[in-house]
């Protein structure tokens, strides 16, 4: 199951990193934020662990069918993270203005920053899932097969 190429090796790398990442904001939120409610918190964890394991399904995808273009890990993951991070600050506006503030006071006000963040983690997520767990369709396909290469019945 987690061997190469495995899209469950994929998700569960990604999971994992977007937990260390999740926890690192769960615990440095109240430093930047005192006023901070737990939702936020808990929201943000959450947010990580799905951004990491979204990252990681998205690998199977190689091919984009509209553009008709390869999409290496290195473009497609950053991408997928910018997006996501920018979908959390468009929703999270608020929030993400006073970490920005209260974190760099006059400079890099905007919390559209977290968008580039959300580019350098994906960057990480998607070469922790490549290196361990393969890319493209055969991580779904090595999935279904059985230990002697034949597909599981099911």
């Amino acid at each position: 199951m987690f061997e190469k190429p495995s899209l469950v090796t994929r998700v569960a790398v990604g999971k994992g990193i977007g937990l260390v990442i999740g926890l690192a904001g769960f615990l440095m939120l109240p430093m930047f934020v005192p006023e901070v409610d737990w939702l936020p918190r808990w929201g943000l964890l959450f947010w990580y662990i799905t951004f990491g394991a979204i990252i990681g399904m998205a690998g199977v995808f190689s091919w984009h069918p509209v553009l008709k273009i390869r999409m290496p890990w290195w473009l497609f993951a950053p991408l997928m993270g910018a997006w996501l991070n920018f979908v959390l600050t468009f929703f999270a506006y608020d929030l993400m203005a006073a970490v920005m503030a209260s974190a760099f006071g006059g400079a890099l006000v905007s919390p559209f920053w977290f968008v580039a963040e959300g580019a350098i983690i994906g960057l990480l997520i998607g070469f922790a899932a490549t290196y361990l767990g393969g890319e493209g369709p055969e991580t779904a396909a090595a999935d279904q097969l059985g230990v002697d290469g034949r597909k599981e019945a099911g």
